[in-house]
Formats: C-alpha cells, sequence, structure tokens
C-alpha cells in the first residue's frame, strides 16, 4: 500500500499544464518513494568492524551487485533517485522506442556489457502503457544472462499493460503508482501522464 503523498504527486504529474522541471522534480520524488518498496528486500551482508563516535559496529552492505536499467530516454528520470538508495549500482542504457504505426517496440541502443556485471536488476520506466517495451526489456535482460528476479519500477500501467508484462514474464516483480484502465486509439494510457518524455525534456508538438 503506498502512501497519499505519493496519490498527491502522480495527481499533480497528470495536470497537463505542469510545467517541464516541475515534471522531472515530481517523477524524481515519485522514483524515491517506489525505490523504498522496491530495495526493501535487496539482500545485505554483514562486513567490518568500524567505529561510531561512541562505540565500534558490525558495518553492513548490499550483498551482489545492483544493476539500474533505464529504458531511454524517459527512465533515465529515476536513475538520481535510485542512486541515491543504491550509490554503488552500476547504470546501464537500453534504448528502446515504440513504433507508431504497430506499436511494436523497437530496440535501438544497448550498451550492456558482453558478460553480465551485476547479480539483479531494477528496470526503470515512467510508464507501461502496451507492455510491449517492459516485454522486450526483460526478455532483452534475460537472454544477457541475469537469472535473479527482475524489479521494474514505473509510475503509471496501463492495466492490459500490466497483464501482458505479467504474463510473458510471471517472475518480475513490478512496482507501480498507479495502475489505469486502458489505452487509446494511439496506445496512450487513459487518463495516463501523456508522454514521459515529452514532458520531461519539453518536446511536446502543438
Amino acid at each position: 500500500m503506498f502512501s497519499d503523498q505519493l496519490i498527491l504527486q502522480i495527481s499533480i504529474l497528470r495536470n497537463r499544464n505542469t510545467k517541464p522541471k516541475q515534471v522531472r522534480d515530481l517523477l524524481h520524488e515519485i522514483g524515491q518513494l517506489l525505490a523504498y518498496e522496491a530495495t526493501a528486500d535487496l539482500p545485505t551482508k554483514q562486513t567490518v568492524t568500524q567505529e561510531s563516535p561512541l562505540n565500534s559496529y558490525i558495518a553492513t552492505e548490499l550483498d551482489g551487485k545492483i544493476g539500474l536499467i533505464p529504458i531511454l530516454r524517459s527512465g533515465l528520470s529515476f536513475v538520481n533517485a535510485l542512486e541515491s538508495l543504491i550509490p554503488s549500482a552500476r547504470i546501464l542504457h537500453l534504448g528502446i522506442f515504440r513504433e507508431k504505426v504497430s506499436l511494436q517496440p523497437v530496440e535501438y541502443y544497448n550498451k550492456l556489457p558482453a558478460v553480465p556485471n551485476v547479480d539483479q536488476v531494477i528496470v526503470l520506466e515512467p510508464m507501461i502503457a502496451t507492455g510491449g517495451t517492459a516485454v522486450a526489456a526483460v526478455a532483452i535482460l534475460k537472454d544477457w544472462g541475469i537469472k535473479s528476479k527482475i524489479k521494474f519500477i514505473t509510475v503509471c500501467a496501463s492495466r492490459q499493460g500490466l497483464e501482458k508484462l505479467l504474463a510473458i514474464h510471471p517472475d518480475v516483480e513490478v512496482f507501480v503508482g498507479v495502475v489505469d484502465g486502458g489505452l487509446n486509439e494511439h496506445g496512450y494510457i487513459v487518463p495516463g501522464l501523456g508522454d514521459a518524455g515529452d514532458r520531461l525534456y519539453d518536446t511536446l508538438q502543438d
């Protein structure tokens, strides 16, 4: 169960009059709230003895290397929020766009190393609309060699897109702020957020 603060922030984010700077700030704050949930069960281990101002203690750190996978371009809006919680995370970029007519995902950028250099990944993508991009991203990561549970952070998902992702990849754990009922004829979530990338970077067409 997410907080009223998250619900309030998503409501402001939806508003078509919210300016790009505030959109960026809101996505950062929403990303942090979702990240607290997504990272709550990451494995930790005790390491070395360190000193507080008053006494010694056993330090704790993450057990394993975490990869953050922002889907370009709007997924970049979550990176700083996740880095503030996981400073040691490695950032690995994927570029996938949705073809306007077929609405099918097209991979155009992939900076994954030849061999996985992380133990677990968290995919960052503000929206799951048709589900095609999310499904493709998870398939790429599995083909790359990720064997552990893949986590997915998103602000807004359509019900059918979320169901598609979980039907094809039932082992993925999704952390979503709000689920909307459907899509319009252009494949946008209704009421949704609009085009997250355009709203982030002020590239909306009149």
